[in-house]
């Protein structure tokens, strides 16, 4: 009996101990957020920078985005392996930030091989764009671009931050998409310069500022 009722006990602290995590689920440690919302920022801030002073690093700073992957997955099979149990919210956060990171990546891959494939693609066809300067006479070749993809962005990152916001009823998440969606509009009427602008300041509210949130609220629940 003595050992029964042991056991009893001890079931009944495992399930009010499962309960507590299940509420503090949403729970994330932040890494995530707070890695996308730093890459992003110094991207887009890095970007803004070059072109009003006027220097270049010698790459595209974006391509920084690839290399997030790598950490990112690391993160979530870390994750998941100190988890014991995963609700139905978790599954589906998971999901939502699954599908962002393959839509991303995508459209990174996009932006940058497509450009050079039309050119070539143009060549082979016995084909060449040039651009004439109206004041000077001045010819030379024009490559084909694709239009700023800044907007574009802009949508994509708030889409997995307002799911998982509405999902797990994290409210800085919401906001930081509202403040994403805003940056949206006003990118519509803005140069390529201030886009780079708005998608540094949009990983900052959009991901780094409710990452740092849910950090301090994960430790604090480990501390507990």
């Amino acid at each position: 009996m003595e050992e029964k009722e042991l056991n009893e006990k001890e079931s009944l602290s495992l399930i009010s101990e499962m309960i507590q995590k299940a509420k503090s689920s949403f729970h994330e440690s932040g890494t995530s957020a707070i890695l996308w919302g730093s890459v992003t920022a110094v991207c887009g801030l890095l970007s803004f920078a070059q072109v009003q002073f006027g220097f270049s690093l010698g790459f595209d700073v974006w391509l920084l985005i690839f290399v997030v992957i790598i950490p990112q997955i690391y993160i979530i099979i870390k994750e998941r392996k100190n988890k014991l149990f995963k609700t139905y919210q978790a599954a589906a956060t998971d999901n939502v930030w699954l599908v962002y990171a393959i839509s991303i990546s995508a459209i990174a891959f996009y932006q940058n091989i497509v450009p050079g494939i039309s050119d070539k693609l143009m060549l082979d066809e016995g084909m060449q764009l040039l651009q004439k300067n109206i004041a000077t006479g001045e010819v030379k070749d024009y490559h084909f671009f694709i239009p700023s993809l800044s907007s574009v962005y802009l949508i994509i990152y708030a889409f997995p931050t307002i799911a998982t916001g509405l999902i797990n009823k994290f409210k800085p998440m919401i906001w930081g998409a509202v403040v994403c969606y805003a940056l949206f509009f006003i990118s519509l009427y803005t140069s390529f310069k201030y886009d780079m602008l708005m998608l540094g300041l949009a990983g900052i509210a959009n991901w780094l500022i409710p990452g740092l949130i849910l950090r301090d609220r994960y430790n604090k629940n480990i501390a507990c």
